[in-house]
């Protein structure tokens, strides 16, 4: 597997020269399998850059993979290209709503007056599978999808593949949950991970769904993951922040391989 960041921003899409190093996209990750099979985790601002690399390597079937339904995490689905190829078969998978369907949200929202075009006029063959707690396989890549610390129905990710475990957890609340997380991060070989907010910060920010440094490093140090990647920037922070922000979590989990989400980052899962 090789892992490749085109968002990692939080919250809100924030460009201009404060976030030049790290990135203003929302939460997007392309995964190429050793299979050759393109999934991509999350449809933030990201996925507009994304879809169009895409589309120019004739790639026409996919798997979206959405964490929830927030709109820092689903608003780059309009200006997805592969969803506008009729010859793409793109498959979503996506938390299991409490009320209708993940295809009725995703509709909706792909329909006026949130976007201009109905959504059953997008040309690409789209299918949709409904998540939980629940563990399946695709082409050879072993999916576990479960419930994580967020308002609203949210899901992280483990993906696993001869051998090799990526986990994406890109908004969860340790502080409220301990152990929310840990069966998707533990013994991971890659873990990126909410880490959005600082200790002051998050005093005042209790339910908002996001981890504080000290309680990301809780859970780095439990779960023990071969690398970390920090995840889920909040928009108020500049690429000076960040990086004090990375020096303090290094300190907290006690490990000098932490590094900060950045766009164009690839990690690869030999």
């Amino acid at each position: 597997m090789k892992a490749t960041i085109w968002g990692c921003r939080g919250s809100l899409a924030t460009p201009g020269p404060a976030t030049v190093r790290y990135g203003g996209n929302t939460s997007c990750v392309h995964v190429r399998t050793a299979s050759g099979r393109t999934v991509v985790l999350d449809a933030g601002t990201g996925a507009r850059s994304l879809g169009k690399a895409i589309l120019a390597d004739g790639v026409e079937q996919l798997d979206l993979f959405l964490t929830h339904l927030h709109l820092d995490h689903v608003e780059g689905l309009g200006f997805f290209e592969p969803l506008f190829n009729p010859a793409a078969t793109v498959t979503i998978h996506g938390p299991r709503p409490d009320e209708q369907s993940l295809e009725k949200w995703i509709s909706t929202y792909l329909s006026p007056p949130f976007f201009p075009v109905p959504f059953e006029r997008v040309p690409a063959r789209i299918e949709f599978i409904e998540v939980w707690h629940d563990r399946y396989v695709v082409d050879g890549l072993a999916i576990t999808a479960a419930p994580v610390s967020h308002p609203g129905r949210t899901v992280g990710y483990r993906l696993e593949e001869a051998g090799r475990t990526l986990a994406f957890v890109p908004d969860n609340e340790p502080g409220l949950d301990p152990e929310a997380a840990l069966e998707l991060a533990t013994g991971a070989d890659v873990l990126f991970h909410d880490a959005q907010y600082t200790e002051e910060e998050y005093a005042t920010r209790v339910g908002w769904g996001h981890a504080s440094l000290p309680d990301f490093a809780r859970l780095v140090r439990t779960a023990s993951p071969g690398q970390v990647v920090m995840f889920h920037h909040d928009p108020s922070h500049s690429d000076e922040q960040l990086e004090q922000m990375e020096r303090d979590a290094r300190g907290l989990c006690v490990r000098d391989d932490v590094q900060l989400g950045r766009e164009g980052l690839e990690i690869q899962l030999a």
